[in-house]
């Protein structure tokens, strides 16, 4: 009697079981949801981290004139309609002849194409056919100098991607103006959400971010605009057509593509100038090995001093991973998130010293040989 008793106390489902089969099914709807409202509020968030980003960068300026008496929220209005206005005359200047000269270049594409298939079919006796790329060619150009034309005499139509467009970036606006006229109360509210003990470590990354964030944009643009104008005033005097979309194509490449930014920049420019004489070629070659290295030894050093420090393989995986996940937005923020990655790392895991000994043979080195630093981000 005391078996059968026992064995009926031991019948039936546990009562753990119910429960764990509840939590399950609700942590699996709260998991579908959050995946469901992320995908769904996708270019809402973009807008918000590029907003964040965007805050880090202006920030200094604002802290600039806020330390000189101007009430923040006015300080934040001063900055961005200098911004607008710099954005703005820049878009004028550059935009209609570079339109201009990309879809001269495009339409040119075709004829150089069959110039350099009869020269190698000609040289070395080969059965080349590159009529197909040309033909694709000719279709881009008839696509682009639509596209120009629209835009040039402002007919675009005001469709959803229009709407959609000027939606984000009034999104994006609002958000990092009240990001920055309301900084101090922001960074208030944030740390109130952490435990006193370690407010003061939150604060610091913060800084670190907006130091960070704000020496790259601000160094890669200064970088930016004198190696495009370097560019465009050599190409100029050598002589190679289409200069200034060349030049522009040259600074935004070189100084925000890292590791291999340089080598793509200066690839279009040099066939560009292959077209006019194999010679012109080298010496725009040379012109812009010699900037790089003006640039390198003498401009980026003393511009980028304060600002972050990437290995080149480390800010290509970061814009290749951003790119990835994020898209075209990935690749704008990749390099200041991997650098405040980083200071976190360096700020909070330990590391050890390391004997020389262990790592074999490849810490050998000729004598008063120094280990190679790591270089700039944009890994020139």
């Amino acid at each position: 009697m005391e078996y059968e008793a026992g064995s009926r106390k031991h019948d039936g489902m546990p009562p753990w079981i119910p429960r764990v089969i509840v939590l399950v099914v609700l942590a699996s709807l709260g998991t579908y949801l959050l995946v469901w409202s992320v995908v769904r509020l996708r270019g809402f968030l973009l807008a918000l981290l590029l907003s964040l980003f965007a805050s880090f960068a202006l920030e200094p300026g604002v802290d600039f004139l806020a330390r000189r008496g101007l009430r923040r929220g006015l300080a934040t209005s001063v900055v961005f309609a200098a911004a607008f206005v710099v954005g703005l005359v820049f878009a004028a200047v550059t935009f209609p002849p570079m339109v201009v000269e990309i879809a001269s270049l495009i339409s040119n594409v075709p004829g150089w194409l069959t110039d350099l298939t009869a020269f190698l079919n000609e040289r070395f006796g080969l059965n080349l056919n590159l009529s197909n790329v040309a033909a694709g060619m000719i279709d881009l150009q008839g696509s682009f100098q639509t596209y120009a034309a629209s835009v040039a005499t402002g007919v675009l139509g005001v469709g959803a991607q229009a709407v959609n467009l000027l939606l984000q970036l009034f999104t994006m606006a609002l958000f990092t103006f009240y990001l920055l006229a309301d900084g101090p109360r922001f960074r208030r509210t944030v740390l109130s959400l952490v435990r006193p003990e370690r407010q003061a470590e939150v604060s610091r990354i913060w800084e670190i971010a907006i130091r960070k964030t704000g020496g790259y944009v601000y160094s890669r643009a200064l970088l930016a605009l004198i190696s495009a104008v370097f560019t465009y005033v050599f190409l100029l005097i050598v002589g190679v057509p289409y200069a200034l979309a060349l030049a522009v194509w040259v600074g935004v490449v070189s100084q925000f593509i890292p590791a291999v930014g340089t080598y793509l920049a200066a690839l279009v420019p040099v066939l560009v100038a292959l077209t006019v004489r194999p010679i012109t070629a080298v010496v725009v070659i040379i012109g812009l090995v010699v900037y790089q290295q003006i640039e390198n030894i003498v401009l980026s050093p003393r511009i980028t001093a304060r600002t972050m420090s990437l290995h080149p393989a480390v800010a290509f995986g970061s814009v290749l991973v951003g790119t990835s996940l994020l898209g075209v937005v990935g690749a704008l923020v990749a390099l200041p998130a991997t650098a405040i990655i980083q200071a976190f790392i360096s700020t909070y895991v330990e590391q050890h010293h390391v004997d020389e000994e262990h790592l074999g043979a490849a810490s050998e080195q000729p004598a008063g040989v120094d280990e190679p630093p790591a270089g700039d981000v944009a890994g020139d």
